[in-house]
């Protein structure tokens, strides 16, 4: 058995964050379809850029999974993304966000390629929703060729972003990744990331999930197209055929827990929520650190509600540093 150096080690897309604050009259106008992630061209994410400029926004290294790495890390954990980026501007700035927020990856010791580094659009409205239009660049091409074996086989959990199974070449990253894990005794987490892939990339999902993983993550939406279910007690009961433990995010409500055994109900205090983006990434984030290091699912659960319910309170898809190890004080004392 390998000696575990790293708690997580994560994969999948790379995507520069830019997070604008818009009227629905602007994806009406601007035709975006509300509350989704939409994998859009250059040109058509060209045209959306025009329209949103001289608008301030924030940008941040993100992608579904870089945000939950980077929020173990904030927490406390070892954490390592296998990812890709161009040799440009965008990914220089990629590259220095990771190991700014003390992350370590494989664009350490992999030659970065000429291309376009991937970059999302987020489009927060009143209602705190948020709607992606997201330009893959050269994260399309993320292939097994970014995996880091030896880091995966020396870390806790393998966490599988679903968004890679919208590609050939993601989907078999994800397996081979999921493999070698398997080889190493390493457990596996996944998320769907976003309703989008249950909807029309179930079958890929099906296939990445194979016999099973140890931890899966999703949102009461994705658990009912996902399972085919209508409740979510039948959703609940259902993913224990896909899953050892679960976790069904339920917003405001909190979240749905299974540890293998029995149901964890994990109820939330109300916030007002102004941003949404992220939180359920820093959901999976908070909880995976509190698992693997000592803390009970419920424990962990209730750290991932606060962590997420203090991020949806602020725009952007992170926390501080000061401000998750604040939450963390609150919750482990």
């Amino acid at each position: 058995m390998e000696k575990k150096i790293y708690d997580v080690y994560g994969i999948g897309n790379a995507l520069v964050d830019m997070e604008f604050e818009v009227g629905e009259e602007f994806i009406r106008l601007m035709e975006i379809e509300k509350g989704l992630m939409t994998l859009v061209d250059e040109q058509r994410q060209q045209v959306l850029v025009d329209a949103v400029d001289g608008m301030r926004h924030r940008r941040t290294c993100g992608g579904s999974a870089a945000n939950t790495i980077i929020g173990i890390s904030q927490f406390g954990g070892k954490t390592f993304y296998s990812c890709k980026v161009g040799n440009d501007e965008t990914g220089d700035f990629y590259f220095g966000d990771l190991k700014e927020n003390g992350v370590a990856t494989n664009l350490e010791f992999h030659a970065r390629e000429t291309g376009t580094t991937g970059k999302c659009m987020v489009f927060i409205t009143p209602d705190a929703e948020r709607t992606m239009n997201t330009f893959l660049g050269i994260t399309a091409n993320f292939s097994k060729l970014e995996l880091a074996p030896e880091q995966l086989a020396k870390s806790q959990y393998l966490y599988i972003e679903g968004y890679l199974v919208t590609s050939p070449n993601g989907r078999e990253a994800a397996l081979e990744a999921k493999k070698l894990a398997a080889k190493h005794g390493v457990k596996t987490a996944m998320t769907f990331s976003d309703p989008s892939m249950p909807t029309y990339f179930r079958e890929g999902l099906l296939e990445m999930i194979g016999d099973g993983v140890d931890v899966l993550f999703c949102n009461e939406n994705e658990a009912h197209i996902f399972t085919q279910t209508s409740s979510t007690d039948e959703a609940f009961q259902a993913l224990k055929k896909y899953a050892k433990s679960f976790v069904i995010t339920q917003g405001a409500q909190g979240a749905l827990l299974y540890d293998g055994e029995k149901e964890i109900d994990i109820v939330t205090t109300p916030v007002k929520a102004i941003d949404t983006n992220g939180a359920g990434d820093l959901f999976s984030g908070a909880f995976l650190y509190g698992i693997t290091h000592g803390l009970s699912h419920h424990l962990s659960g209730k750290l991932a509600c606060a962590a997420a319910s203090k991020l949806v309170t602020q725009f952007g898809a992170r926390l501080s540093h000061e401000q998750a190890l604040e939450v963390k004080r609150q919750i482990v004392s």
